[in-house]
């Protein structure tokens, strides 16, 4: 598998917003507005400092994406990269593209000083996801995610 890891641009928001919505139902059963899928998505590309989104071409086909996400920890004086939004085509899953994306981010982090690390979540369900994650030496043994939701 040739892949090729870049920041996505606005050209790409269209299959972005298209595996969000597959994302969504895949993993959750939810049924997303299209309208307000497209104006979360395009405001990341119209403000930089929501997040930034990742893609997977291969043979000049978008077959993966992610958003990053930031928090900054005062604790190490620098911030902590979030994945988010990971969606996989179906045909590509199994493959390693997400690996090579967390290889690909990793790198990045590695590179940059004001760059702490990767983080993400992932439902307690999703045991495949958590095993890819956890062949790839993350672990989830240390916090657990609390939310409220409007």
């Amino acid at each position: 598998m040739n892949l090729i890891i870049r920041e996505a641009s606005l050209g790409d928001a269209k299959i972005i917003i298209d595996f969000q919505i597959k994302m969504a139902w895949e993993t959750e059963k939810l049924n997303l507005d299209r309208a307000v899928v497209e104006k979360g998505v395009i405001s990341v590309f119209n403000d930089p400092n929501k997040g930034t989104y990742f893609v997977a071409e291969e043979e000049g086909k978008v077959v993966a994406s992610l958003l990053i996400t930031f928090e900054w920890s005062d604790w190490r004086n620098s911030t902590m990269w979030w994945i988010q939004s990971v969606f996989v085509i179906e045909e590509s899953r199994g493959k390693g593209v997400f690996k090579k994306m967390y290889q690909f981010l990793s790198d990045k982090v590695k590179r940059i000083p004001s760059l702490a690390g990767l983080r993400l979540y992932v439902d307690k369900t999703n045991t495949s996801a958590q095993g890819v994650y956890s062949k790839l030496g993350m672990n989830g043994d240390h916090y657990q995610l609390y939310e409220w939701l409007k």
